[in-house]
C-alpha cells in the first residue's frame, strides 16, 4: 500500500508541475494599472485602454470618449496617462478613424495636459508645458510609419507622461443623427530599448510679412546644425490659405539636397522622405515657403488666426539612442544670400485638385506656440489607412462573365469617368516574329487596319458591351489611358503613334508621331507603349518604348516639352535607365509618374514636373519582368509581372503594394484560366482590379474580400494557430460599419470564448492531464484488487514493481522529467504523422512543365541577359 501511495504522490507532483508550466503569459502584465474607462454604448471599442501584447509589449488605445461635435471645424482634445512609470517606446501607430467624420488627428506627448476633463475644447490649449508631436493622421494622405528599430521614447525620467489626442471634426453634417464618435489611435509600445530614437525638428518663420496684392512672397529659414548625426525619414509642411509650396533642404558644401517638397493645400500629413537624408555637424538646414498676397487688402503677418499665415516645415528624424535629442527648432535665417542658389523647384507651386484641398481654417491653438509649436500638426487620413489595413484580400470575382468575352490580344485597360471598364484589343491581328524588321518598320501593312472595333466599353457588373469604337484605325494596339474628360488616349506600336480620341468623334482629336515611321526625336516614336495625361496640367506623358528608352512629355496641344531616360547600361540598371518602359501611372497626390520598367523587373517613379528620379520599387517576387502598374488614390499600387524565364521560380501574379513604403501587401492570381501574359492592369478606388492578358485573350475582374486567415504566431515561445476572423468584425464595429449576421454571431461566440479564455484554457489543460492519471489510478486499483484476491499478502510487492515500470516509461531513462513521447513511442501503433506541423502554404495553380518558351509577343525587344533580381 505504501508503494501505491508513493506512486500517487509522484503523479500528483508531475501533474502540479505540468499545470504550472502552462501559466498564462498575460499574468505578467498585472503590474500595469487595471484601469477601465466609461465610453458611450455606441462606441464598441475596448473599454480597457491598456492591452497586453506579451511580456514586454503592450498596446494603448487612445480614443475620444463618445463625443458629438455640434459645429463644423470643432477641435476636441482628450488625454491619457502613460500606464507605466518606467521608460517605454512607441514603435507603431494604428489610426481608428473614418474620413467620413474626422478631418485630421494629432497626437502629442507632454507632462501636463491643459485640462483634466474627459475631453475639452482645444481652444483651451493642448498642454501647459512643452509638447511634442508624435503622430498625425489626415484624410487623403498616406500613413506615418516608423522605420524598424526606431521608437519615440516616453515615460521614465525624461519622457512624456501623458498623451493628448486632438481631433478636428471638419464637416459635422455626418453627426445629424446625433451619434457619438470614439475616433483615436492605438499605439504599440515596448519596454525593449530601441537602438534609434525618433524626434522632431521644426523650422518656422516668425517675422514674414505678406504685402497685399503681392504675387510672390518668399519666407526663408536656415540654421546651422551642430549636434550628432540625425537621419530624416518623414516631413510635413504647414501654411494657411496663402501658401503655395513649402520645400526643405540639406545644404552641404554648397550642394542642395531635397528633404521634401509639398503643397500646403494638400492634406498636411507626414510624408515619407523619398531618399533617406542624413544631417551631420556643420550642415545647414534650409526651408522656403512661397506665398501670394493676391486677394488680400491688408498686410498678412505670421500668427494663429485664420486670417494670419504660418510657414512651418517639420522633419521627423532618428538618432542613436545615446545621443538622442527629442525636439529641436530653427526660427531664423542665418544666411539670406544662400537662397540665391536654392533649386528652382522650390519656387514652382504644386497644382492641387479641388477635391484634394483640405480645410485650412486654423484655430489659434493650432501650430502657434512659437518654438513650442510642435504642439500642433495636421495629419494623414483614415481612408488610406483603411485601404492599407490587411483586413481584405484580392480574389477573382468568379461569377463575373467578362472572362468569356470574345477578344483579340488584350493590350490595354482603363476606367472611364463613370467607372466603366474600357478594353483595348487587337482583334484578328497578332504581334509575332514577322511583324517588324530589324529597323522596327512594320512588315504587315498588307493586312490593312483592324476591321473590328478595338475599343470596347464594358459594364463592370455584368460585362455587357455598352459601346465600341476604333474600327479601321489601328494595326497593333498597345497602351490605353482615359483623361478626366473621358477622352481615349491610345498607342499603336505598328504606326509608332499616339492618338487622342473623343468618345463620339470618328476622327482622332490629336495625333503624335509620324505614321509607320520609327524614330527618336521630338516628332517620332519607336513602338510607344503607353500614355498618361495629367488631370491638372493636361500634360501628356508617353513611354517610348520598345526601341527607345525614354519618357517624352508634351503640352495639352501636343507641343514637345522635355524627355528623360536612357538605355540600360551593362550591369545593374541605374535610376532613370529603362529596358522597355512598358506602362505608366500618375500619382497626383505626390506629383509623381511611375513607370513599369519591364525588362528590368522594377517600378521607377519620377517627379512629373521635372523628370527627377524619386524612388525604385523592386522585389524578388517580381521576377525578371514587370509588365504594368496602376495607382489608386489613397495609397495603393497594383502591378503584374511576366512569365518566369527558364530557371526562374517567381510565378506570374498580381501585386498590391503600399505606395508609401513599397511593401507588397498581397498577391493574387485567377481561379478561372491562368495568367499567360498579363499585359495591363487597372484598379479603382474600391479596390476592384482588372487584368488583361495578351496571350490568354482574357480580362479578369478581382475584388477585395474580407480576410479569414490562419496565421502562425508565437506567444511565450509556443507556436499556435490563430484565426483572425474576429478582427474584421471588431474593426467594422469600431467604424460603425454594417456586419453580416453570420459574422456577428461568430464574433460574439469568439468574444465569449475570449472572456473566459483563461478559465477554459485551465480547465482544458487540467482535463487532458487528469484523464491519463485517472486511467492509471483505475488500472492500479484494479490490479491491486486482482492481486489481493489472487496473491494475498504478496500483492504489495508485485504492484509496486508494476507501477514502477509504468512510471519508468513516463519519466524516460535517466530522466526525472515527464516524457510522453517516449511513453507513446513504445507502442507499435504510434505514429508522429498526426502531430506534424500544419503547412499553411499552397498553390492554386500548377506550372505547365512543357511550356518553357518566352512570349511570342513583342519580339522587337532583344532577349535580356541573365540578371539577378533583388528585393
Amino acid at each position: 500500500m505504501a508503494g501505491l501511495i508513493n506512486n500517487l504522490l509522484i503523479l500528483l507532483l508531475v501533474f502540479q508541475n505540468s499545470c504550472l508550466g502552462f501559466k498564462n503569459p498575460l499574468s505578467v502584465f498585472k503590474r500595469y494599472k487595471d484601469t477601465t474607462r466609461s465610453l458611450s454604448s455606441e462606441c464598441l471599442g475596448n473599454n480597457r485602454p491598456v492591452i497586453s501584447l506579451g511580456l514586454t509589449d503592450f498596446a494603448l488605445d487612445i480614443r475620444m470618449p463618445g463625443v458629438t461635435p455640434k459645429q463644423s471645424d470643432t477641435y476636441l482634445c482628450m488625454s491619457l496617462r502613460l500606464p507605466v512609470d518606467e521608460e517605454a517606446y512607441v514603435v507603431d501607430f494604428r489610426p481608428q478613424a473614418s474620413m467620413d467624420t474626422v478631418h485630421h488627428m494629432l497626437l502629442f506627448g507632454c507632462n501636463i495636459p491643459s485640462s483634466t476633463e474627459n475631453y475639452w475644447d482645444c481652444d483651451e490649449g493642448i498642454c501647459t508645458d512643452k509638447s511634442n508631436i508624435l503622430y498625425a493622421w489626415a484624410r487623403n494622405a498616406p500613413p506615418t510609419r516608423l522605420p524598424k528599430g526606431v521608437g519615440f521614447k516616453v515615460g521614465g525620467e525624461t519622457g512624456s507622461k501623458y498623451f493628448v489626442l486632438q481631433v478636428h471634426y471638419g464637416d459635422v453634417s455626418a453627426f445629424r443623427d446625433k451619434h457619438k464618435d470614439c475616433s483615436g489611435v492605438t499605439l504599440h509600445l515596448t519596454h525593449q530599448r530601441q537602438p534609434l530614437i525618433a524626434g522632431m525638428y521644426l523650422m518656422m518663420s516668425v517675422n514674414t510679412v505678406i504685402p497685399p496684392g503681392e504675387k510672390v512672397v518668399d519666407a526663408d529659414i536656415a540654421c546651422h546644425y551642430q549636434k550628432y548625426p540625425m537621419h530624416l525619414f518623414a516631413y510635413r509642411v504647414h501654411t494657411h490659405r496663402l501658401g503655395k509650396v513649402v520645400s526643405g533642404y540639406r545644404v552641404r558644401n554648397g550642394q542642395w539636397t531635397l528633404i521634401g517638397r509639398q503643397s500646403p493645400q494638400l492634406p498636411q500629413a507626414f510624408y515619407p522622405v523619398e531618399h533617406l537624408v542624413d544631417i551631420s555637424f556643420g550642415d545647414t538646414l534650409a526651408a522656403r515657403c512661397v506665398f501670394t498676397g493676391e486677394g488680400r487688402m491688408t498686410e498678412t503677418h505670421i500668427g494663429g488666426t485664420a486670417s494670419d499665415e504660418m510657414c512651418n516645415f517639420y522633419i521627423m528624424y532618428y538618432m542613436e539612442a545615446k545621443h538622442a535629442v527629442s525636439y529641436m527648432t530653427c526660427t531664423q535665417n542665418i544666411n539670406p544670400d544662400m537662397f540665391r542658389n536654392i533649386p528652382q523647384e522650390a519656387n514652382i507651386p504644386i497644382p492641387v485638385k479641388s477635391d484634394m484641398i483640405m480645410m485650412t481654417h486654423e484655430h489659434h491653438h493650432e501650430e502657434t506656440k512659437k518654438t513650442d509649436d510642435s504642439s500642433s500638426l495636421k495629419q494623414p487620413k483614415r481612408e488610406e489607412e483603411e485601404v492599407l489595413d490587411q483586413d481584405f484580400h484580392i480574389e477573382e470575382a468568379v461569377d463575373w462573365p467578362g472572362v468569356n468575352l470574345k477578344l483579340g490580344q488584350v493590350s490595354g485597360l482603363a476606367l472611364d469617368p463613370k467607372n466603366n471598364l474600357v478594353i483595348f484589343h487587337r482583334g484578328d491581328h497578332v504581334w509575332d516574329r514577322n511583324s517588324f524588321d530589324s529597323s522596327f518598320v512594320y512588315q504587315q501593312r498588307g493586312l490593312g487596319p483592324i476591321e473590328q472595333n478595338t475599343i470596347l466599353v464594358i459594364d463592370p457588373s455584368n460585362a455587357e458591351v455598352l459601346d465600341s469604337t476604333g474600327k479601321n484605325l489601328f494595326y497593333l494596339p498597345h497602351g490605353l489611358s482615359i483623361d478626366k474628360d473621358g477622352n481615349y488616349w491610345v498607342t499603336d506600336v505598328a504606326l509608332h503613334q499616339v492618338f487622342k480620341l473623343g468618345v463620339r468623334d470618328k476622327e482622332p482629336l490629336l495625333i503624335l508621331g509620324r505614321s509607320l515611321q520609327p524614330g527618336s526625336d521630338k516628332n517620332h516614336f519607336c513602338q510607344p507603349t503607353d500614355v498618361a495625361v495629367d488631370p491638372v496640367t493636361g500634360n501628356i506623358y508617353v513611354s517610348d518604348g520598345y526601341c527607345n528608352s525614354r519618357i517624352a512629355v508634351f503640352s495639352p496641344n501636343g507641343m514637345f516639352i522635355m524627355q528623360w531616360g536612357e538605355e540600360t547600361s551593362v550591369g545593374k540598371a541605374k535610376p532613370g535607365q529603362f529596358r522597355i518602359p512598358h506602362s505608366l501611372t500618375l500619382v497626383p497626390e505626390f506629383g509623381q509618374l511611375c513607370v513599369a520598367d519591364r525588362e528590368n523587373g522594377r517600378i521607377q517613379c519620377f517627379r512629373s514636373e521635372t523628370g527627377e528620379f524619386t524612388r525604385e520599387i523592386k522585389h524578388k517576387l517580381f521576377g525578371t519582368e514587370l509588365f504594368a502598374v496602376s495607382y489608386v488614390p489613397g495609397g495603393l499600387l497594383f502591378a503584374v509581372n511576366g512569365m518566369p524565364y527558364p530557371g526562374d521560380i517567381e510565378p506570374v501574379q498580381g501585386f498590391m503594394m503600399n505606395f508609401s513604403t513599397g511593401e507588397i501587401m498581397d498577391t493574387f492570381i485567377p481561379v478561372r484560366k491562368s495568367f499567360e501574359m498579363p499585359h495591363d492592369i487597372v484598379a479603382s478606388e474600391d479596390k476592384t482590379v482588372y487584368v488583361g492578358d495578351a496571350h490568354a485573350k482574357t480580362v479578369w475582374k478581382f475584388t477585395s474580400t474580407e480576410k479569414m486567415e490562419h496565421r502562425s504566431v508565437k506567444k511565450a515561445g509556443i507556436e499556435v494557430q490563430e484565426i483572425k476572423e474576429a478582427e474584421t468584425v471588431i474593426e467594422a464595429k469600431l467604424k460603425n460599419k454594417p456586419i453580416s449576421t453570420e459574422s456577428s454571431k461568430k464574433w460574439e461566440k469568439h468574444h465569449m470564448v475570449e472572456q473566459a479564455s483563461s478559465g477554459i484554457s485551465f480547465v482544458l489543460i487540467t482535463t487532458l492531464l487528469i484523464i491519463p492519471i485517472v486511467v492509471l489510478l483505475a488500472i492500479a486499483v484494479f490490479i491491486r484488487w486482482r492481486k489481493t484476491r489472487v496473491y494475498g499478502a504478496d500483492a504489495d510487492h508485485k504492484l509496486e514493481s508494476s507501477s514502477g515500470r509504468i512510471l519508468g516509461r513516463l519519466q524516460g531513462k535517466g530522466s526525472g522529467g515527464l516524457n510522453l513521447g517516449n511513453f507513446f513511442a513504445s507502442h507499435k501503433s504510434y505514429s508522429r504523422k498526426g502531430f506534424d506541423r500544419l503547412s499553411t502554404e499552397g498553390s492554386d495553380q500548377e506550372k505547365d512543365e512543357d511550356d518553357g518558351t518566352d512570349s511570342e509577343e513583342e519580339y522587337s525587344a532583344p532577349p535580356p541577359p541573365p540578371v539577378s533580381s533583388s528585393s
